[in-house]
């Protein structure tokens, strides 16, 4: 069988088989973007878009040339972009190049996760797809049916399993990245920075990073907006681990230990508090519990801290002491992918109350008063259906919430509902755009869920490791092949930012707004997709939001109105707390039992000898999401291993060296290269993560680096809002090939000193 009866038609397709179409049905070999030309089409165009390569979805502007897409340019009218795209960005071009994303949709044939497929029709995946899922509904309600997302791209399939009825819908980065700040910012503030965050960062004076990595997780218009802060002479202040590409720029750099972080804040807050270097006046206006506050953090002395983070009193002393010089334009960023050590709400709630002391909330230099413009829904559009059952991500058997401050969704708790079957048993999941097996902890875990499930239907662009398992595969178009909901973002100004499609896609890859509606027509669900395609939805929702549809076509984004940023401008600031103010002491965590100001827990230690795995970003990756583009792996074709120097030296482990790593469980890694660096506490090794993907029908991503998904098997819940950390694993060094320890000294195997675990 060829690749042309494959997509042609229902030919039953082996592992090996589906491994062939791999490189012919999901991609010719040769670049796509050089083979998508338009014989008929000559001279240059541009198409003014959004980036989707991650989720900041910058401005961007596509040059055609000849049919060819040429280049992508950041869109100097967005004020996400600024006119630059990151490399992310500008590599998107290698997304239509990759010759293995998906082309045609898959039905499976064989065992769940044989990689057993067929090639079909869209009409007869859509109609499989309907069958299976109204056969669950009606044997065991819509509820059962989960939709795990990723991007806005999923906005209108997501619209469609809400029409149907299912109240489970999530997105992995609350559970696995932000959440665990938003839920400490909202304990203390009533809201949190929102995504993009409203941090002021260009007119900080003071700038405190601790865990967070700007240059490395490429955010553009803060990684430019660092930059001017930088320019401008601020002080920088980093305390992390691993001298990241940020702390070669600070004027404070702090090594702290893995997993004291609370310590360090309570330290610092207590020097802020006992020498009265606080902002008095709005902590007398603003606050609520301040007293009880500063008895609880009374004794939390950078002397009692300096043991616990490995930081000299006397530093802490220091830096806290420079934060408060500069107030308010003292900013200690709230950061993103908290999720580390399973106490990580409570540390974003004292990242919060630092910031809080600075009395930087709506104050040039610390956090600004975003601005809106909020379009309505397209008209007619009915309501969802209310759910009798409710959610199954956080309930358990007594029907009481297992995590009392999830705001959102738990990815990993309807996970547990559909292993549990408690409160009900999850029968079918759809995930659009977001790799489980890589985005959320516990992978063994996630792997049992999808063998319990009676359906599962992955839509992406690439054969990602979840579409392996999946009984039915959608290929989605590229961003810069479709229509997307619109980009309204709260930012320092409002705006409106239209994607749009540059060029058709090439094979059988539809929009996700047409997978959306197809679905939903199936499903008996057209009152909710009242339009004929998503061009006409945006028109008339621009147009009835008074701003010009042919402009916003033409420019790509609109700019609506100013509204002031800053108190003094006369911007409105409001606490959404049960106080109707900026608490420091939380009445509403000491009546659920938890603590109402954090207290400090040491880390549990690993095995003697073993190195604590932390993990981070690379500014060419977005994760596993862009392993495979093929002009990101030029820059980086796959992850390295840090380990200390000195560690090196007693491991007689050389740089370039090949390792596996073996984890506490007995997980044993690929090979990776060590990177020898003095960059890196000596007691922790550091990876960039989402690498080594399983899928063999990606090729370019397959078995590149080592996966530190594969190595986090062990994990803690967070019990305000169940979270799972990713920082608790530890990992010995092997030799690359086979053996257990044979050609590493003894100290490979974990043979290091309390003395120089220390450091």
């Amino acid at each position: 069988m060829d690749a042309a009866e494959a997509s042609a038609g229902t030919v039953p397709v082996s592992r090996r088989q589906f491994l062939q179409i791999a490189a012919a049905t999901f991609g010719a070999a040769g670049a796509g973007c050089s083979t998508r030309t338009t014989p008929t089409e000559t001279g240059l165009r541009t198409v003014n878009t959004t980036c989707d390569v991650c989720f900041w979805k910058c401005g961007v502007v596509a040059t055609v040339r000849d049919g060819k897409l040429w280049k992508l340019e950041g869109n100097p009218l967005d004020p996400l972009s600024r006119g630059r795209l990151c490399p992310r960005g500008t590599a998107g071009i290698g997304m239509l190049e990759d010759p293995h994303r998906l082309r045609t949709p898959l039905i499976r044939t064989g065992k769940r996760g044989a990689e057993q497929f067929k090639a079909v029709s869209w009409d007869e995946a859509l109609d499989h797809i309907a069958e299976k899922l109204k056969k669950l509904a009606a044997e065991h309600g819509t509820e059962t049916i989960a939709f795990f997302k990723h991007g806005i791209g999923a906005y209108y399939v997501e619209h469609a399993f809400k029409a149907f009825g299912t109240p489970n819908v999530a997105a992995p980065s609350f559970a696995q990245c932000r959440g665990p700040r938003d839920v400490g910012f909202n304990l203390t503030f009533g809201t949190n920075p929102g995504t993009p965050e409203n941090t002021d960062i260009a007119r900080a004076k003071t700038l405190v990073l601790i865990g967070t990595h700007l240059g490395e997780n490429m955010h553009n218009s803060q990684v430019q907006e660092f930059a001017d802060f930088l320019r401008a002479g601020g002080t920088l202040i980093v305390a992390d681990p691993r001298f990241s590409v940020a702390a070669s720029k600070a004027r404070f750099y702090l090594p702290v230990k893995p997993g004291t972080d609370i310590a360090l804040l309570l330290a610092w807050m207590n020097v802020i508090v006992r020498e009265g270097l606080h902002d008095r006046e709005y902590v007398g206006e603003h606050g609520h519990g301040f007293d009880k506050f500063a008895a609880a953090i009374a004794d939390k002395t950078p002397e009692q801290a300096a043991p616990e983070t490995d930081i000299e009193a006397r530093l802490i002393r220091e830096t806290a002491r420079a934060m408060a010089m500069t107030r308010p334009a003292t900013l200690i960023h709230p950061g993103r992918r908290s999720t580390w050590h399973g106490d990580d709400a409570q540390r974003g709630r004292d990242v919060a109350l630092l910031n809080a002391l600075m009395g930087n909330w709506g104050r040039e230099g610390g956090f600004y008063m975003p601005s809106c413009i909020g379009l309505e829904d397209y008209p007619g559009t009915p309501k969802y259906p209310k759910s009798a059952r409710g959610k199954a991500d956080n309930k358990n058997e007594a029907g009481n919430k297992r995590w009392p401050f999830a705001d959102q969704t738990v990815s990993t708790g309807l996970r547990e509902a559909t292993v549990t079957g408690v409160p009900y048993p999850i029968k079918a999941w759809v995930v659009d755009a977001t790799n489980l097996l890589q985005a959320i902890a516990g992978r063994a875990r996630t792997l049992e869920a999808i063998n319990t499930l009676d359906f599962l239907l992955v839509i992406d662009t690439v054969p990602s490791e979840i579409a392996g398992y999946a009984d039915v595969v959608l290929p989605e178009a590229m961003y810069l092949e479709r229509h997307d909901t619109l980009n309204d973002d709260c930012l320092r100004m409002s705006f409106l930012a239209l994607r749009q499609p540059v060029l058709d896609p090439p094979h059988k890859q539809k929009p996700g707004w047409w997978i959306g509606k197809e679905l939903g027509r199936r499903l008996g669900l057209e009152a909710f997709f009242p339009w004929n395609d998503l061009e006409e939805c945006l028109k008339v929702r621009v147009t009835n939001g008074g701003f010009d549809w042919m402009e916003l076509k033409t420019k790509g984004i609109l700019i609506g109105p100013q509204a002031p940023l800053y108190v003094d401008q006369g911007a409105e600031v409001s606490y959404d707390t049960p106080s109707g103010k900026v608490e420091f002491w939380s009445q509403q965590l000491a009546d659920k039992g938890f603590d109402p100001v954090p207290r400090y827990t040491p880390p549990e230690a690993g095995p003697e000898g073993a190195y604590r795995l932390i993990t981070g970003r690379a500014l060419m990756h977005t994760f596993s999401r862009t392993v495979g583009n093929p002009r990101l792996a030029q820059l980086m074709p796959e992850n390295t291993m840090w380990v200390n120097a000195g560690e090196a030296r007693r491991l007689g482990v050389a740089n370039g060296q090949r390792v596996r790593l073996r984890n506490q469980d007995g997980v044993v890694s690929d090979p990776v290269a060590v990177q020898v660096t003095e960059r890196i506490r000596p007691e922790c090794v550091y990876m960039v993560h989402r690498f080594g993907s399983e899928s063999r029908a990606w090729k370019g991503a397959y078995r590149k680096g080592a996966s530190t998904a594969q190595l986090t098997t062990r994990v803690k819940v967070d019990p305000l809002m169940g979270s799972t950390s990713i920082h608790g694993n530890f990992v010995t060094l092997l030799p690359a090939m086979g053996g257990t320890g044979a050609g590493l000294p003894q100290q490979a195997a974990g043979q290091r000193s309390t003395e120089r675990a220390r450091g």
